[in-house]
Parts: structure tokens; C-alpha cells; sequence
């Protein structure tokens, strides 16, 4: 997500066009992305995360990042 103090044009568009489309009561839109991974775990699960997201996933000037993880089962067969 981009930081607080960065302009963010796609959001003000957004921003804008809700209203228009009959959306009332929106006060304030920030865009910005998602990623997902899928990564083996392990002791130092959290550690790798957040030095990819550190590292390459997110710009640390302008932006900031939160990551979680999920679980996931295999399906049989798969």
C-alpha cells in the first residue's frame, strides 16, 4: 500500500467515480496491490517473508506491506 504521504492518482479516480456510480458515504480510497505466495514452511518462515517483501516485493520508499499466512491442504489427487 502506498504510504500516507504519497499522491495517489489511481485512488483519487476512484475516489471521484464512486459518487457518480451511487455510492455515497466513501470518505477515502487508496489502491494498491496484492501478492500472493506460496512458500514451504518452516522455523524461519516469517523471517523469509518479510526480508522478499522487504527486499523486492515492496518499495520501502513509497510503500508499506503487510503479510499473513494461510494455510492450505492439498486436495487429493492434486
Amino acid at each position: 500500500m502506498l504510504k500516507d504521504e504519497i499522491l495517489d492518482p489511481q485512488g483519487q479516480a476512484v475516489e471521484r467515480a464512486l459518487p457518480q456510480l451511487g455510492f455515497e458515504g466513501v470518505e477515502r480510497v487508496r489502491v494498491g496491490k496484492h501478492i500472493e505466495l506460496r512458500v514451504a514452511g518452516g522455523d524461519d518462515l516469517a523471517a523469509r517473508v518479510e526480508s522478499m517483501a522487504a527486499k523486492l516485493l515492496a518499495n520501502p520508499v513509497i510503500e508499506t506491506f503487510v503479510w499473513t499466512v494461510e494455510r492450505t491442504v492439498e486436495p487429493e489427487g492434486a
